[in-house]
């Protein structure tokens, strides 16, 4: 691959800005900042590979489409926030008697499952561009680009059609995917440490679109409640959905055993036309949340193995977040998958 990768983002991607998450209880500083964005477009700028564009145009009827109206709504209400004014969610109602109301910010815990994902005035925006470097990749690899990167921040794999959490507020990779479906069977590996929950609840009845996720064994980390190896899809999807989770403390050898003696052999059973990668870098061994230990030359040989599928491939940014590091490590992976060696 000797032309230069095409990379989407957009700088309003940086105006959403969550200071702190809660945690167990505690209240700790967001790992999820602008730092990790920054991070990554630097690395891929300083090297002639890339070539950063912004996406165009936000795809509101792709985002409404695969995103229920309320969540919708409920972001819109959250743009009328003072700017200096973050809500973060904390009252989750269970009861069938609940009456959600997304025009009201306090009922948010009804659209969400966890603490830790905030909203502000800036959330819809940055969240929608977000989602706009997922689709118009996705444009350019229907295209016939072989690869495309899109710098997809907030992340996405963890948001629901009805429901955000893990930071994710619109699904990017599977936006990506239901556009990609139109032509063709689509595979959507998801490499980052947290299984995506979102993704998998989307396309689990979808027979269209093989789900395969490698990530720390949900009875440890999160999201807990799903990712579990006995989810397999359902209904005309059974069958397409396979989880590897794996121990906390997993070196590079042990992934790269999983990746090639049931990921990648399942992917390509499947035949698709398209790969879409969910690329968390939070497998990276010094990463604050992730718990495995994969190096920086891992990555790109976990890279090198998926360019060999020889498949037209969307790489969606998800997790990864030692902010040092991320931006060699992203391009130490990218440049795996155009063929190059550690």
């Amino acid at each position: 691959m000797h032309e230069p990768t095409p990379v989407f983002f957009h700088d309003v991607q940086l105006e959403f800005k969550p200071l702190y998450e809660w945690a167990f209880g505690e209240r700790i500083d967001h790992p999820e900042t602008t730092a990790r964005a920054e991070s990554i477009r630097a690395a891929l700028l300083e090297d002639g590979r890339f070539a950063i564009r912004p996406p165009q145009s936000v795809p509101l009827a792709p985002i409404r489409q695969l995103h229920n109206y309320q969540l919708m709504t409920l972001y819109n209400t959250a743009t009328e926030l003072p700017p200096e004014q973050t809500f973060y969610p904390s009252v989750f109602p269970k009861s069938e008697q609940a009456r959600p109301d997304p025009t009201n910010i306090r009922h948010a815990g009804c659209f969400c499952f966890d603490s830790g994902t905030p909203l502000n005035a800036m959330t819809l925006e940055a969240a929608s561009w977000s989602a706009a470097c997922a689709y118009e990749a996705a444009q350019l690899v229907r295209k016939g680009e072989p690869m495309v990167y899109s710098l997809s921040r907030p992340p996405g794999h963890h948001a629901t059609r009805k429901l955000f959490g893990g930071y994710s507020y619109f699904n990017n990779a599977a936006i990506a995917a239901r556009y990609l479906r139109r032509s063709g069977r689509v595979a959507i590996l998801d490499v980052d440490f947290h299984h995506g929950n979102g993704t998998q609840e989307i396309f689990y009845r979808d027979a269209k679109v093989l789900v395969v996720s490698l990530h720390g064994d949900p009875r440890e980390f999160y999201p807990y409640f799903a990712g579990y190896a006995t989810e397999c899809g359902a209904g005309p999807g059974e069958g397409f959905n396979l989880n590897l989770p794996l121990p906390g403390g997993c070196d590079g050898s042990e992934y790269m055993r999983v990746l090639l003696q049931h990921a990648l052999p399942q992917i390509q059973n499947f035949a698709p036309d398209y790969l879409i990668v969910s690329a968390g870098h939070d497998a990276y061994v010094d990463d604050p949340i992730g718990h495995f230990s994969l190096t920086r030359d891992d990555f790109t040989t976990l890279g090198n193995h998926l360019g060999r599928l020889g498949l037209p491939t969307l790489v969606v940014q998800e997790g990864g977040y030692h902010t040092p590091t991320l931006g060699s490590v992203v391009r130490a992976f990218l440049k795996g998958m155009r063929g190059e060696d550690p």
